[in-house]
């Protein structure tokens, strides 16, 4: 199973951090071991004093497939969820001003928490999707999938071009404005409409 992720897809994100908007997505990879254990917490890790929560809407990919058509990717998934990728920023800076891969501060022990699936015909249209992160019952992300700079089936077909997917990869689809900092004692919950679908604490 992969974790494929992909950056810069909110314009409002990509200014708040003043990167460049890219040409085509940023992909970037986790390990299977960046996925918490059932009902586990988020453990802050020792090498960092600055984690980001990114909130994310998740698919699922259901079969195998490589350079799939855009206009066919829809065929490759069936579920979505909701999961945040955590980012040691303050590792990722130094990562970054070297020119250098940003795995130790994206992919490190249970950085990528995810909710349960469930079926996509649950929803109207996947492109216009209400999403949001709330800690400690204060609402910090708030993001909708209209405003992606490249829509879920694009992206499986970009994605498809360079890595075959194969049942249970499941895509990070980019998160919105409103990242920042996470501490210990927090409570994250995240949700797809107003359905809460995950909630944990960071120890």
């Amino acid at each position: 199973m992969k974790i494929i992720c992909v950056g810069r897809n909110y314009v409002e994100h990509i200014k708040e951090l003043n990167n460049e908007q890219p040409d085509d997505p940023v992909i970037f990879m986790k390990p299977e071991t960046a996925i918490p254990l059932k009902h586990e917490p988020f453990f802050y890790p020792d090498f960092s004093s600055d984690v980001h929560h990114e909130v994310e809407i998740l698919v699922k990919i259901n079969r195998v497939g490589k350079n799939i058509d855009e206009k066919f990717a829809h065929k490759y998934y069936d579920e979505i969820g909701v999961g945040v990728d955590f980012t040691a920023r303050d590792l990722q800076s130094k990562l970054k001003a070297k020119g250098l891969p940003w795995e130790l501060a994206k992919g490190f022990n249970g950085s990528a928490p995810i909710s349960g699936f469930v079926p996509k015909t649950d929803f109207a249209d996947l492109q216009n999707l209400n999403f949001r992160l709330d800690v400690n019952g204060e609402t910090r992300q708030l993001g909708n999938t209209s405003l992606m700079l490249f829509k879920i089936d694009y992206l499986i077909s970009f994605v498809s071009r360079y890595f075959l997917l194969q049942q249970g990869d499941i895509l990070f689809t980019g998160t919105p404005k409103g990242v920042g900092p996470v501490n210990v004692g927090d409570q994250l919950t995240a949700f797809i409409e107003d359905k809460p679908m995950l909630t944990f604490d960071v120890k």
